[in-house]
């Protein structure tokens, strides 16, 4: 259970960027900090003006996260790329790629430029950034283009050589005027080179030159100069924050490091996809007691990757492990295409595995606890059952239930959990076309035999058009089956499964007196599970939840067909009328209340019939319809 106040206590005054998640564990909101502890308390203190949309959104957290950084502006990074990624409906978002400002540098031209760039393209071009300020990088390339004398026209070069005058930049000594052969093209490569270097990280040399002038602009009473070099002395150190959260490479790959402390370690994955961070994910690692990071490392890749969908093109490690050439043959296959297993020791790489690294020592720190938790409720909980059935792999399971009144509107549900946590992707809604009364054992029937079914035809297509991935959202079968009833649901799921050829466990939660689960029924046996088990509370919240679906699903037949009956009961009102009194009123209220000529809909609607439905509601018993109970949708 996520307890806000207890997590608020464990928050680092670090900065960083923070998640919100709501009840269902939707992404509502990123945000970023200087300082993740007093920020994100803030959100949760009382009688201050933040406004209506951030209280509203205040409400609906149910739990957060958060991701550390080294500087506020790889946070800033890091919330740029997280909205972009998940799309919070409490962000501001963006429709283009305008964000950030890059610095772009034509190395594929035979005299390259330097230019101030919003968009990082797949070109022969090298990009620098993205930035968060715009007049910095400004600043900054005026500089480099003064330092290195680089050209900052537009004329095609050596075509147009010759062609004009040099331009003023030339005659002030800031250019070197290739446009006139003056420079040879390897000297003019010389100063783009520097320029680079520079744009690499190199600053010392011109922050240290900067300084000195500006020292001297001072002593020499020049104090707009002064002025000037101190300005440019600040674009540039505000450029020199060299962030890590974005590649300009714009491949795909996983950063994997961990922190250990006796038996207990944590692996931290930051998933990098298309060049920007967009998401991470920690794994709690046991039986540990006697392992060095390599072998954790090597453990988890191999586990991890054998599970996975999809497999990146470069997988980054915080140390060397043991058998890479075989592994790297091995996570190939499984991709399709070559995949790389690096160990960086310097540079922008090496700097995003110590991110990674600081990330798991602060989950293995603060959240030790809530892990263990989490994992014995889920994991832990699928582990325990497997273990009481004596199934030998149990990842994904599937549960039913059927829901009607006296036999109207019968439906089915379908719930899926994987690995102990709900996949609700995956659910589905079922609405029973071959039974018409009170049967839960043929609607049952009806339901698995369309799940399986479909998902065999599904599995049949992918092979004929020898599709390697999932095809269909049916193809992919449960290791269990639980049915919410016992013997008489078990059978009939044996059945079905028997008919199709199918080998699926199928188990029976089987309920008391109460309607409440108190134990399962498996190979014509009832076998108690013990009610203070992770297991137990688990195979309760997947019935639960069967159970919700279904009758959600349900209820929400039962208000459609309420609305559009009382509607039929009107002369001259049909199918097509119906819409347009649904489309232009919010509820049967509204139009109950609506005048003659409103129900005419501007002449939509005849007016005998509109003043057929006025009269249809004012003869109506006072008390049969509930004012404002169904809603037209």
């Amino acid at each position: 259970m996520f307890l806000i106040e207890e997590e608020l206590k464990k928050l680092p005054e670090k900065p960083g960027v923070y998640i919100m998640h709501d009840a269902v564990d939707n992404i509502i909101y990123v945000g970023k900090a200087i300082r993740l502890r007093s920020r994100v308390r803030s959100y949760f203190r009382e009688k201050i003006n933040r406004g209506p949309q951030i209280e509203k959104m205040v409400t609906q957290i149910a739990r957060f996260e958060y991701i550390v950084t080294d500087s506020e502006l790889e946070a800033l990074v890091l919330e740029n790329n997280l909205i972009k990624e998940h799309n919070p409906k409490y962000n501001t978002l963006l429709k283009d790629d305008k964000t950030y400002p890059y610095i772009k540098v034509t190395v594929g031209e035979p005299y390259p430029k330097v230019l101030f760039s919003r968009l990082m393209k797949k070109d022969k071009s090298r990009y620098f950034g993205p930035f968060t300020s715009a007049a910095a990088v400004k600043d900054t390339i005026e500089l480099l283009n003064k330092l290195f004398k680089l050209r900052t026209c537009n004329r095609v070069l050596p075509r147009d050589c010759g062609l004009e005058r040099p331009c003023l930049n030339y005659h002030i000594g800031q250019c070197l005027a290739p446009c006139q052969d003056f420079v040879s093209r390897e000297e003019y490569r010389s100063h783009v080179d520097k320029a680079l270097e520079f744009l690499n990280g190199n600053y010392g040399m011109i922050l240290d030159e900067l300084q000195n002038k500006m020292q001297e602009a001072a002593e020499n009473l020049e104090f707009e100069e002064a002025a000037r070099y101190r300005d440019l002395f600040n674009s540039v150190k505000s450029v020199a924050q060299k962030q890590k959260i974005t590649d300009s490479d714009g491949e795909d790959k996983d950063i994997i490091a961990l922190d250990k402390d006796g038996s207990e370690a944590v692996v931290q994955v930051f998933f990098v996809r298309g060049g920007r961070l967009i998401g991470r994910e920690h794994f709690y690692m046991t039986h540990v007691e006697d392992s060095e990071k390599p072998q954790i490392l090597l453990d988890f890749v191999k586990q991890f990757y054998a599970g996975t969908p999809f497999v990146p093109r470069e997988l980054i490690l915080q140390k060397e492990i043991e058998d890479i050439p075989v592994l790297e043959e091995w996570l190939t296959a499984r991709r399709g295409g070559r995949v790389y297993i690096r160990v960086p020791k310097k540079g922008q790489k090496e700097k995003l595995v110590e991110l990674a690294e600081k990330n798991a020592r602060l989950v293995l720190e603060k959240d030790r606890e809530r892990i263990q938790r989490e994992e014995a409720r889920t994991v832990g909980a699928v582990r325990e059952l497997a273990q009481i059935l004596g199934i030998p792999v149990l990842n994904r399971m599937e549960a039913f239930d059927i829901s009607n009144i006296s036999g109207f509107e019968n439906v089915g549900s379908m719930v899926v959990y994987e690995k102990g946590k709900p996949k609700r992707s995956d659910y589905r809604k079922f609405r029973i076309k071959t039974v018409a009364g009170p049967d839960d054992y043929a609607c049952m029937r009806e339901v698995l035999s369309r799940r399986f079914l479909h998902g065999l035809e599904e599995a049949k297509e992918r092979k004929s058009r020898q599709l390697t991935q999932e095809y269909g959202s049916f193809t992919k079968f449960p290791d269990l089956l639980l049915m919410d009833g016992g013997r008489g649901q078990v059978n009939i799921a044996r059945e079905v499964l028997s008919q199709l050829r199918l080998d699926i466990p199928v188990c029976g939660m089987v309920k008391d007196d109460s309607h409440r689960t108190r134990g399962l029924y498996y190979h014509n046996e009832e076998i108690p599970i013990d009610k203070n088990s992770e297991s137990f509370k688990l195979i309760t919240r997947v019935q639960d939840e069967a159970h919700r679906f279904a009758i959600e699903y349900h209820r929400s037949l039962r208000s459609k067909d309420q609305v559009k009956s009382i509607l039929d009961e009107i002369p001259g009102v049909g199918p097509a009328r119906r819409k347009l009194l649904m489309r232009s009123f919010v509820s049967i209220d509204e139009v109950r209340n609506a005048s003659v000529e409103e129900l005419s809909l501007q002449g939509e609607i005849p007016m005998h019939v509109a003043q057929d439905i006025y009269d249809f509601f004012r003869q109506k018993q006072e008390g049969v319809d509930k004012p404002g109970s169904d809603m037209i949708k």
